[in-house]
């Protein structure tokens, strides 16, 4: 599986933990680790909340696939 996002690397750039990110969004940890590892991904309604609550841009959080 391709790995969609960014949202680990994003997390240390930023300073903070999956657990951070779980208790803000109402998730669970276990939710917001399988998105961390690529297992699953966010919705797009969550994937935009997660941006706003680490003040970066959506396209940040995703991979570029047009790489080359």
């Amino acid at each position: 599986m391709a790995n969609l996002n960014r949202l680990k690397v994003v997390l240390v750039e930023k300073g903070k933990t999956g657990k951070w990110l779980a208790e803000e969004l109402g998730k669970s940890n276990c939710t917001v680790s399988k998105w961390c590892s690529n297992s699953i991904q966010p919705d797009l309604n969550t994937l935009d909340k997660i941006a706003k609550l680490l003040d970066v841009n959506v396209k940040c959080l995703l991979n570029d696939t047009e790489k080359g």
